[in-house]
């Protein structure tokens, strides 16, 4: 599977609205054949800072680049933005979450 997590620099002034700005966007996307997750989180330590965490089957990937909806978020975004986001986009093994090894709830 294709596992991407994204950092977004929002602007302050648009930091408390970003999941209703985002949401057309994240709506699609979990909606595309081959997503498996796409899941937002707001920093800790920086409160203009939203992680996304999304995972692709291997063949869906080009698709979600591909879409109207990845190309209204190219043109849309960059306004609420304070930088250009940063990612980590590697194919890995395994289809999904597994459990943590070294932590385990009984």
């Amino acid at each position: 599977m294709i596992f991407i997590c994204v950092k977004f620099p929002v602007k302050p002034e648009y930091a408390d609205q970003w999941p209703e700005l985002s949401r057309a966007f994240t709506e699609a996307t979990r909606a595309e054949p081959g997503n498996k997750w796409f899941d937002w989180s707001r920093s800790v330590d920086d409160p203009n800072e939203y992680v996304l965490v999304e995972a692709f089957d291997d063949d869906a990937a080009e698709a979600h680049v591909s879409s109207p909806h990845f190309a209204a978020m190219k043109d849309e975004f960059p306004q609420y933005l304070t930088a250009t986001p940063k990612i980590v986009s590697r194919r890995v093994d395994g289809d999904g979450w597994d459990e943590m090894g070294e932590l385990q709830v009984r």
